[in-house]
């Protein structure tokens, strides 16, 4: 709905017709065409990791059309026992239930020194108690895009319960109508259960505990992604040098989820190629050609 919103006010702001064109459809009916087309130049895709690879599969088979991708993560947000809980609480909560957590930067591996740990978390759930949910203006939480998302998120929850991990808040369907799913969060989290290694996508939270801030770091670049992380430190030098060691396109610094057109967004690894928005966004879609001229004419 936003895109055909976008397209319309094109249309009214005197656009060019056929400049911009959004063409609506599945996958498999519109997508799949595109990246495969001869006269299609470069796609830029934002989307799961699976879709990518399928994007660039179809580059290879077609005219290897130049690809930029914007694809999952499993992003990690570091806790330091010396940071503004207040702070950090509100970092965390951003990072993770924005847009009910439907967001491909949430920082859904919440990593709390054990010094600070048990209180972190109790914090955590007096915030999300307040999350207030419907469709209407002024809340905060809305209905999972489909039922196929739905059911997924459901899914992690179930087996986040069966590997062993706590749920202190949520973790079941809220209401009877709609895909609506409780703000759900999880203590006790291990990196090898399911819920701390695949996307979620939904408003499900994981708070895994650390002693050292080395362990902190090699656990969070324990993935294959690496889209953003975060750390919450009120030492700025330790914050500098956690943010250096992390490998992810983008570091917040006790925040999270702030974003401006001037800088640079895109990840490391599996989470994709290339950047969005900045002057680096615009590399994405030109081509270098040399035009070389003899000094002297030999002939």
């Amino acid at each position: 709905m936003t895109a055909l919103l976008l397209a319309q006010l094109i249309k009214e702001a005197g656009f060019p017709a056929g400049v911009v064109n959004v063409v609506c459809g599945s996958g498999p009916d519109c997508g799949k065409p595109l990246a495969l087309h001869p006269d299609v130049d470069k796609v830029a895709f934002t989307g799961s990791s699976a879709v990518g690879r399928k994007i660039v599969k179809y580059s290879g088979e077609s005219n290897l059309k130049k690809c930029t991708l914007e694809l999952g993560g499993k992003s990690p947000l570091i806790i330091c026992d010396d940071a503004d809980l207040k702070l950090a609480a509100g970092a965390a909560f951003i990072g993770l239930f924005l847009n009910h957590g439907q967001c491909c930067c949430a920082s859904s591996r919440i990593f709390v020194d054990s010094k600070i740990y048990d209180k972190f978390a109790a914090m955590m759930v007096e915030k999300a108690k307040g999350i207030t949910m419907g469709t209407e203006e002024g809340k905060f939480q809305g209905p999972q895009v489909d039922v196929i998302q739905f059911n997924k998120i459901l899914e992690y929850i179930s087996s986040g319960k069966e590997e062993g991990a706590k749920c202190i808040l949520g973790g079941n369907r809220a209401g009877d109508k709609g895909y609506y799913i409780e703000p759900t969060i999880f203590t006790n989290v291990t990196d090898d259960m399911k819920i701390a290694k695949e996307e979620i996508f939904g408003p499900v939270m994981q708070l895994l505990k650390f002693d050292t801030i080395q362990e902190a770091i090699d656990r969070a670049n324990s993935t294959s992604y690496g889209l953003a992380s975060g750390v919450c430190s009120q030492d700025i030098a330790k914050a500098m040098g956690i943010a250096k060691r992390l490998q992810a396109g983008t570091v917040w610094v006790n925040s999270y989820n702030d974003f401006d057109a001037a800088l640079p967004f895109g990840g490391y690894k599996e989470s994709g190629w290339g950047r969005d928005k900045s002057e680096y966004a615009l590399e994405n879609y030109m081509e270098v050609k040399t035009v070389q001229f003899p000094i002297i004419n030999y002939h």
